[in-house]
């Protein structure tokens, strides 16, 4: 039987009863307000269920049955939480780890919307060529028709076949599958026997051929269908077309090029996929050479940048060239020229040092706006919504948060509480999922689950302040809260290295680096800094 609320006592509470989301086996507990609550216990204890599945889940079903049944359809909805009920509940903000946007179109200045105030700066204080037009803020995106560049359709790459990509050996013939671009098997022979009947030399090497018979056979978009006549050589098949012959069936034909991109953007076959992009050629595009945005976009500059170098500048850089705008250090002779430009410069400036500030306290000053989420890890982009969430100052809102430690530095850790500090000083409720034994030892209250994993878990252990738990004996994460000493170890001798030579990906510019085989290593340092261990250091 579920407990009842008391209003008169935990009126600073948020109250769940009869909890029985995935493996929460029908629990009660009351967790304070305005307080830094970490959820723990082991993986699959059920803390995930209770955070996000059922408090988490359940806010955010209030808050959607407060707006239009239209309106809804426009949010992704979680599932009703099973629970008897809840009482207490402020408004719940969830930030999870996910990678968010899967393309590269997808980036630290989209998800930040830092992109969006760079792009009003551009178009309101940006420095224009003479004689040229204003550009309103969507021109200098690359996902608007208005500023894509028409070439590469805002990608910045372009993406081609071409007759050596198709034909890698021209002293082949047709027969003989020069074109290897071709499906192989029957698809390919049945466009070979379709080039017999339609006329063409299939039996001569490919470089021996007309130019303008190549040109076709490869890039024509004509799909005709004629009769095919298998297993006929080409005298058998002009015979049988000219005496009319009924053929084995009717083919149509199909160009290289064609085949090549219309099943590299439909096939739902990896494998497929994987084969037909040997023959696709991928290179930077000529015309906004792989920035993306229309010449004229990239024409405005702002402290001699054009908006897309800009926003490969990190986080840091950022903030050195615009606490000198927002400080208005530059701007004296631009307010005597044009004071309307000036003015707009420096409140944007602001606005955007106090974001950067956010995001560099979080140890993220290394990231560039630029750079697409795809390539950041799921720690780094959750730490990159809580930015936003701390600049838009909310309060008196629950934030469900899961792990946010994850993959950090001890520095960087630090640097993360403290942010978390300044959330709940406003006036929100910090409700945390978290592994990390430093954020644990800082928290205000912890509701520990389990005491192990599914069917063997989904219990509250406790629910209290952190000295309380030491005293519950089924609880696993107690013999973590306090640090142990470490066992010396025999260090095992390396006898093979793995050597990589000039490496460069992101942030790591022509690294070389020797790891150790046979052994467990450590490769250590700051979030986002590419560092390894020296390798004669093993654990």
């Amino acid at each position: 039987m579920a407990q009842e609320f008391n209003d008169e006592n935990m009126a600073g509470f948020v109250q769940v009863r009869g909890a029985k989301e995935h493996n929460l086996n029908n629990i009660d507990v009351d967790i304070p307000r305005n307080k830094l609550v970490v959820f723990t216990g082991i993986s699959g204890s059920g803390k995930s269920s209770l955070a996000f599945g059922t408090i988490y889940a359940e806010a955010q079903r209030r808050y959607l049955e407060s707006v239009s049944p239209y309106a809804r359809r426009l949010f992704n909805q979680m599932s009703v939480p099973d629970v008897e009920a809840i009482h207490g509940l402020p408004p719940a903000v969830a930030l999870q780890q996910s990678r968010g946007g899967t393309t590269v179109r997808s980036t630290v200045g989209s998800v930040t919307t830092i992109s969006n105030l760079l792009r009003m700066l551009y178009s309101r204080g940006g420095d224009y060529p003479a004689n040229q037009s204003i550009i309103y803020a969507e021109g200098f995106s690359a996902n608007t028709p208005e500023g894509a560049c028409p070439k590469c359709h805002g990608i910045g790459r372009v993406y081609d076949v071409t007759e050596k990509s198709m034909v890698p050996n021209d002293s082949l013939t047709i027969r003989e599958r020069a074109v290897e671009a071709w499906p192989s098997a029957w698809q390919g022979q049945n466009l070979r026997e379709i080039l017999m009947t339609l006329g063409f030399d299939v039996d001569k090497p490919w470089k021996d051929l007309p130019q303008k018979d190549r040109d076709w056979i490869l890039f024509t978009d004509e799909t005709p269908t004629v009769p095919v006549y298998s297993g006929l050589s080409a005298p058998e098949v002009k015979r049988a077309l000219e005496l009319n012959l009924p053929a084995s069936y009717m083919g149509t034909f199909t160009g290289a090029k064609r085949y090549v991109l219309q099943t590299f953007a439909n096939t739902n076959s990896q494998m497929m996929k994987r084969r037909v992009s040997k023959y696709i050629l991928n290179t930077e595009c000529p015309v906004c050479h792989g920035k993306r945005l229309k010449r004229e976009s990239l024409s405005v500059k702002f402290d001699g940048y054009d908006i897309i170098d800009l926003s490969n500048l990190s986080l840091s850089q950022l903030m050195d060239i615009f606490r000198s705008y927002a400080e208005g250090q530059f701007l004296n002779k631009e307010k005597d020229k044009f004071p309307e430009k000036a003015i707009v410069a420096q409140n944007i400036a602001i606005d955007l040092v106090a974001r950067l500030k956010i995001m560099i306290d979080l140890r993220l000053g290394y990231l560039s706006l630029e750079r697409s989420t795809p390539s950041i890890s799921p720690g780094e982009l959750q730490r990159l919504r809580l930015a936003t969430q701390v600049h838009s100052n909310l309060f008196g809102v629950i934030y469900v948060l899961d792990e946010p430690s994850a993959g950090l530095h001890p520095a960087d850790t630090e640097a993360l509480f403290t942010v978390l500090q300044k959330l709940k000083d406003v006036g929100n409720s910090m409700f945390i999922v978290e592994h990390e034994v430093d954020i644990i030892r800082h928290c205000d209250w912890i509701v520990d689950v389990g005491p192990e994993a599914g069917t063997n878990g989904g219990e509250i252990l406790y629910s209290g302040t952190l000295e309380g738990l030491q005293s519950v004996e089924r609880s696993l994460t107690r013999h973590y809260i306090t640090p142990k000493p470490i066992a010396k170890k025999k260090v095992r001798k390396a006898e093979q290295w793995l050597q990589v030579k000039n490496i460069s990906r992101n942030n790591i510019q022509n690294l070389d680096v020797s790891f150790p085989l046979g052994v467990l290593t450590s490769i250590t340092g700051t979030s986002g800094y590419p560092s390894y261990e020296d390798p004669s250091k093993n654990c």
